[in-house]
């Protein structure tokens, strides 16, 4: 007995100095702020309709967990799941599909659609695996040229788009909640006065409004959907999840936050609560852009 407690003093001894000499990348917390393990994230995504991955853009831990993600999901939910992403916007769905499908190589998809500047080290990587698998890839997000029209003329500016164009975003008019505190929090910063920065909360909600309508438009019975977007359209349980509850109540959402700190072993109370699942990143990991 007594040789046993000394080889478990041993073994933590030896356990605590690796510990010590570790260099986590990133640790994951419930909505609570309590450390958990990626299969506990992986365990509740497995049981939603949708799960939002909010990313820091240019963060390679992000796009790498998306790409894990995503491919753990797979290999219970199979043919019956369903990737979409704010990096692709609507009107390029027929190009994204046109890749995915065999019929455009790399070079014609980046000439037929406006790809973001990091698509080939972050995005690829996801388009690649729905190809690989045969798995529908939803282009989620309005078109910028409609954002930039709500952004100078507010919603009104929509109702002068074609019907062939209003099938690009979601359905008008569009709800809305100024109230909500990150639209509020976007109103402050831009000083909360002139009809010109109220606009500006309401570009944001045109694209929260639009990626929801489109993941509900996809989001086939029995089926489950995981969206890639940047963590603020999503944190907070606002943004596309307001929306999402809006055209489809009763549905099941697994929300995901991302957010950098310099000490990740505890969680900042500025980042408890974001999601059902927070990654937290060192803040000094190096970055895509």
């Amino acid at each position: 007995m007594q040789k046993n407690i000394k080889w478990l003093a041993l073994w933590i001894l030896i356990s605590a100095f690796g510990m010590k000499g570790d260099k986590p990348a990133y640790t994951i917390f419930n909505g609570k702020g309590k450390r958990v393990e990626y299969q506990k994230m992986l365990d509740a995504a497995l049981k939603a309709d949708v799960v939002l991955f909010g990313e820091l853009h240019n963060n390679p831990i992000c796009h790498w967990l998306e790409l894990e993600l995503t491919k753990d999901i797979y290999k219970t939910k199979l043919n019956d799941l369903v990737l979409g992403a704010e990096m692709f916007e609507s009107d390029n769905q027929k190009a994204l599909d046109s890749f995915l499908e065999g019929h455009y190589d790399a070079k014609q998809l980046k000439q037929a659609a406006r790809l973001w500047p990091n698509y080939n080290t972050d995005y690829e990587p996801l388009v690649a695996f729905a190809k690989e698998k045969k798995l529908n890839f939803v282009a989620s997000n309005i078109p910028r040229r409609y954002a930039r029209l709500v952004n100078s003329r507010g919603f009104e500016g929509l109702d002068t788009l074609s019907y062939r164009e209003k099938l690009w975003i979601a359905p008008l008019p569009i709800m809305y909640d100024s109230s909500l505190p990150g639209y509020a929090e976007i109103l402050k910063a831009m000083g909360g006065s002139g009809h010109g920065s109220k606009n500006i909360a309401k570009a944001q909600a045109s694209k929260d409004a639009t990626m929801a309508y489109f993941i509900v438009k996809n989001l086939a019975e029995g089926k489950a959907f995981i969206h890639y977007n940047g963590t603020y359209h999503s944190n907070n349980y606002e943004g596309i999840v307001w929306y999402l509850k809006k055209y489809k109540p009763g549905i099941k959402i697994v929300t995901i936050a991302s957010a950098e700190q310099g000490d990740i072993r505890v969680i900042d109370n500025d980042n408890k609560g974001l999601a059902d699942f927070t990654i937290i990143v060192t803040e000094s990991m190096t970055k895509t852009y």
